[in-house]
């Protein structure tokens, strides 16, 4: 194998995702692509071993089109600078591709709207581990993403930082799943800053790396 078809290779995923954003745009045209200023597809590496998922975009994200931005977005830059984590390693998207006005919950015709595109995602990057960020997408994610059976599952206050296995797709790929709380949670109740890191360092410890917990860049 020369170095070009080395190249290409390395780059297969990275056009897999740039094909995938640009068939979202095509093909989303529902109430919320049309109120929104910009689609949110993802941020992060095309070969992750991490994969975060969001509820939905908002504000800042559908101003600048990129997910977790905002306020919530620094403070999981934080975490993840302290497992010396960067955009490299990871990857970060939410259930939703459009932001709903208000910031107000999915809707189920929603959600079952924007799924597909999500579920390429993570078969396109087939990464390590999902981690769920809040209520929403740990209910959901542990539904096997089935809008119907998210009502028969725990909370995340309840399932947080505890390990779950979910199959996907055509091949039945299996996903380690480890829900955490969302990260704009500690801006309502301080108090949950200690278990949000503390769910990082059980994190850490499932990926083998080292938590430290010191300033560094946020992540872009």
């Amino acid at each position: 194998m020369n170095s070009k078809q080395i190249i290409e290779l390395d780059n297969s995923n990275e056009l897999l995702l740039e094909e995938l954003r640009q068939k979202t745009l095509r093909e989303i045209n529902d109430e919320l692509s049309k109120q929104a200023q910009n689609l949110v597809f993802g941020k992060g590496s095309s070969k992750a071993e991490i994969f975060f998922i969001g509820e939905a975009p908002g504000a800042k994200e559908d101003e600048l089109g990129i997910p977790f931005v905002g306020r919530a977005g620094k403070e999981l830059d934080k975490m993840l600078s302290y497992l010396s984590l960067n955009l490299e390693e990871c990857y970060i998207a939410n259930v939703l591709k459009y932001r709903p006005p208000k910031n107000r919950d999915p809707k189920k015709d929603e959600i079952i709207a924007h799924l597909p595109y999500l579920f390429e995602q993570i078969e396109i990057i087939k990464p390590k581990i999902l981690v769920p960020l809040g209520n929403y997408a740990t209910k959901l994610v542990l539904s096997n993403f089935n809008v119907d059976e998210m009502k028969k599952i725990q909370g995340v206050s309840e399932l947080h930082a505890t390990l779950h296995t979910i199959s996907l797709g055509r091949d039945n790929i299996t996903f380690q799943v480890f829900p955490i709380f969302h990260p704009s949670a500690m801006m309502y109740n301080p108090k949950l800053r200690d278990v949000f890191k503390e769910d990082f360092k059980l994190l850490a410890q499932f990926l083998g790396k080292e938590f430290k917990e010191e300033k560094q860049k946020s992540l872009i």
